[in-house]
C-alpha cells in the first residue's frame, strides 16, 4: 500500500464566498479535464495523493496558501462538478465533510453498481483508510473529512483530514490506490509535520509482532511506543513571506508574462483580452496540469495565480480568474475535437518558465511584488471575504 503522505494545515474557520466557489469549480473542472485529456484517469487519480501537488492545485484555485480549508473546499469543488459528468470523465468522488463522510459507503456502492467494480472492496478500502488514520496511528489528530476518489477503472485516491483543537492544526492525509501492499504494514512513503514526541503508530515494521498480539487476545495492546516519524509542518503565519516562496521559480513566472517569446505562443497570444497578468496566471495553471513533482516543492507560490480569499498574498482578482477559466476550457474543448494547438500552448507556457528559471537572478523582494498586486488588485476586480478592492487613495481621480 503506497500513501503519499501527510501535511499540517493551521484551523482556519469561516466559509468560501459563493463569487470564489462558484469560481473554484469552473477552474477545477477545467484543470480536471485537462489532466484527463493529456494524461488519463490514472495520472488524475495519483496527483491527489500528492500533498504537495494538492496543495498548489488549492492555491492556484484562489486558497489560502496554507490553511485547513484548502481541503474542504477543493474537495467540494471537484465533487460539485466532476460528479454530473462522473460518467463521462469516468471518475467518481465520494464522501465530504462531517455527515457527508459518513455517507461514503452508501455513496461507493451506487459506484460499483453503474462501473460493476466490486463496491465491498472499496467501502472496505475506505473504512481501512479512515481506521489507520484514526486508530491504528494515534498522533492526535481526529478524523472529520474523508474523500475517496474513484475511476471506473478501479483507481482511487483518498484524501482526508483530521483535526487536533489543542495544537490548532488540521492534519491532511493522502492515500493512493498505487502499488496496493498492505495497509496496516508501513503504508506509509513519507509523512510531513513537525515532530511532536513519541506517537503510537501500529503500522511500523516493528509494531508486528504487536499487531498479531492484538489479534490473538482480541483487544488492545500496544506495547512500547514507536520509533520517531520525522514531519514537515507549515508555518503558523498566515501571510506569503519571501522564505516560503521560491523566488526563482517564481522571479521567472513573472519575467515570462512581461516578456512572452510571442512565436511560440501566437495562438495563445491572440486570445482576445489575454494580458501580462492572465498569462502570469495561466502559467502557474499549466504547471498544476504538466509540471513535474518537483515543481510543487514550494506551493505557496501558486497561489500568485489568483491570490487568497483572505487577501493573502492579495485579494482574488475575479477579472483574471474568469479569464483563466475561459481561455483553459476553450484549449480543453479544442483538444478533444482534434484541434490541441490552444493546449500545446499552454503546456508550453510551464515549459518556457522552467527554462527561463535557469538564467534567472531575483533581484528584488516578493514584499514588492506582493504591495504590486494589491495596488492594482481594483484594476482586476479584487475581492476577498471582507469585501471589494478599493483604488489607492494617492490615484482616485486619476486616468486608468
Amino acid at each position: 500500500m503506497k500513501k503519499s503522505g501527510y501535511a499540517d494545515l493551521p484551523l482556519h474557520g469561516g466559509q468560501v464566498p459563493k463569487w470564489l466557489a462558484e469560481r473554484m469549480a469552473l477552474l477545477g473542472g477545467a484543470i480536471t479535464e485537462a489532466i484527463l485529456v493529456e494524461y488519463g484517469k490514472k495520472e488524475f487519480i495519483r496527483r491527489l495523493s500528492d500533498p504537495a501537488w494538492f496543495q498548489s492545485l488549492g492555491c492556484v484555485m484562489g486558497m489560502d496558501w496554507h490553511s485547513s480549508g484548502i481541503t474542504t473546499s477543493v474537495m467540494g469543488a471537484l465533487k460539485r462538478v466532476i460528479n454530473p459528468r462522473a460518467k463521462e470523465f469516468g471518475i467518481y468522488v465520494c464522501g465530504g465533510r462531517g455527515k457527508h463522510s459518513r455517507q461514503t459507503p452508501d455513496e461507493l456502492l451506487k459506484v460499483a453498481d453503474v462501473t460493476g467494480l466490486d463496491g465491498h472492496s472499496l467501502v472496505r478500502s475506505s473504512r481501512l483508510t479512515a481506521k489507520v488514520d484514526n486508530t491504528a496511528i494515534q498522533d492526535g489528530f481526529q478524523i472529520y473529512l474523508h474523500s475517496f476518489v474513484v475511476s471506473d477503472e478501479g483507481d482511487w485516491s483518498v484524501v482526508q483530514q483530521g483535526m487536533n483543537t489543542d495544537s490548532g492544526y488540521a492534519r491532511r492525509y493522502h492515500w493512493s490506490s498505487n502499488e496496493l501492499r498492505s495497509f496496516v504494514n508501513e503504508p506509509h512513503s513519507f509523512v510531513y509535520g513537525k515532530n511532536q514526541g513519541y506517537i503510537l503508530n501500529l503500522t511500523h515494521r516493528f509494531a508486528e509482532e504487536t499487531r498479531k498480539k492484538i489479534v490473538r487476545i482480541g483487544k488492545e495492546d500496544p506495547g512500547k511506543m514507536i520509533n520517531e516519524i520525522q514531519k514537515m509542518r507549515l508555518p503558523a503565519h498566515h501571510d506569503v513571506r519571501q522564505k516560503d516562496v521560491d523566488l526563482k521559480r517564481l522571479g521567472a513566472v513573472l519575467a515570462l508574462s512581461h516578456e512572452l517569446p510571442t512565436s511560440e505562443f501566437e495562438d495563445l497570444l491572440l486570445v482576445q483580452g489575454l494580458g501580462p497578468r492572465t498569462l502570469q496566471s495561466l502559467t502557474l495553471v499549466s504547471e498544476v496540469i504538466y509540471g513535474t513533482s518537483s515543481r510543487f516543492a514550494d506551493p505557496a507560490r501558486f497561489s500568485f495565480a489568483h491570490g487568497g480569499k483572505d487577501g493573502h498574498p492579495f485579494p482574488v482578482p475575479t477579472k483574471v480568474y474568469d479569464e483563466s477559466i475561459r481561455v483553459l476550457k476553450t484549449a480543453v474543448a479544442r483538444a478533444k475535437i482534434g484541434s490541441s494547438d490552444k493546449l500545446k500552448a499552454l503546456k508550453s507556457l510551464s515549459k518556457a518558465a522552467e527554462s527561463l528559471e535557469s538564467n534567472f537572478v531575483p533581484n528584488g523582494k516578493l514584499s514588492d511584488v506582493i504591495a504590486k498586486e494589491r495596488r492594482d488588485s481594483w484594476k482586476y476586480g479584487g475581492k476577498t471575504v471582507f469585501g471589494d478592492a478599493k483604488r489607492p487613495k494617492a490615484i482616485q481621480g486619476s486616468l486608468f
